[in-house]
């Protein structure tokens, strides 16, 4: 299933340079919509948005205001560590782990790199721009999925975009990863059974090359390296450039439990969804 980029690329309706915090609280009752279940444990949270834009315009025309901004917009939750879980592995994200250590830092950053630029290219007139989005779509007693949107564009054709769910068990702490939903001995049958899936939707012959107009490595089929856990099965999700061209966007691919049921363990978190 494709996804349009346009509603990848940027956030609108910022207009100030503010640290800005949504007051209203969601909690398990207003996810209900989102998952099969709901525990009275699940995690609070409220959203957070942080606006920087840069002094430096980029055009000497006085009616061109148009200069580079960065926008992050994240949840907060009732509990320290899945904010530091969740902050750190966007940060890592970023490849500025070592310089940086909040979501403010992140944002001025790239306002200072910008910055930096537009002083050594004064003819420059590309409008840079950074997003972090960051949308909680499961929120379990053991399982919180956030999914985390990232684009930037610093000049070129187009802008980059690159989306990631992040898996994370607010009971032990722990990233949440596919070896820990699925046999060991299973993993060849999954991909086997997403194969099929992306075949179908693809509207490809079960023997069809996917050598042609597919970036998988020397033909073969390969799971999305990002995924999260929902009612109807296990969402893998391909970045644009990871199987297809750019402009084809994002791929979407759901394997349903019911076609995995054998090969999923016991006592992984999927037992909420089932």
């Amino acid at each position: 299933m494709k996804k349009s980029l346009s509603a990848l690329i940027l956030l609108t309706g910022f207009y100030a340079c503010t640290n800005e915090k949504k007051t209203e609280q969601v909690t398990d009752t207003t996810v209900r919509s989102e998952v099969s279940e709901t525990k009275a444990d699940t995690l609070t949270y409220s959203y957070d948005s942080i606006k920087v834009y840069s002094k430096t315009k980029v055009s000497k025309n006085i009616q061109v205001t148009d200069t580079a901004k960065a926008v992050i917009v994240y949840p907060v939750f009732n509990d320290a560590a899945t904010n530091q879980f969740i902050r750190e592995r966007v940060i890592g994200q970023t490849g500025k782990q070592d310089s940086y250590k909040t979501y403010k830092e992140v944002a001025a950053g790239f306002i200072k790199e910008f910055d930096t630029y537009q002083a050594s290219n004064p003819n420059s007139t590309e409008s840079w721009f950074e997003q972090l989005k960051l949308k909680v779509v499961a929120n379990y007693p053991n399982y919180l999925s956030v999914l985390h949107t990232y684009a930037d564009y610093k000049g070129g054709a187009h802008p980059n975009v690159l989306l990631t769910y992040l898996n994370y068990n607010p009971k032990t702490y722990q990233t949440i990863t596919l070896d820990s939903l699925i046999t060991a001995d299973g993993m060849p049958k999954l991909r086997a059974v997403a194969e099929n899936i992306f075949r179908k939707n693809e509207q490809l012959a079960p023997n069809a090359s996917l050598s042609e107009g597919y970036f998988f490595t020397d033909g073969v089929f390969a799971l999305a390296e990002t995924f999260t856990v929902t009612k109807e099965g296990i969402k893998f999700l391909y970045n644009p450039y990871e199987i297809k061209a750019y402009a084809a966007g994002t791929t979407e691919l759901i394997v349903p439990f019911s076609k995995i049921k054998d090969i999923m363990k016991e006592s992984s978190i999927l037992k909420n969804f089932n």
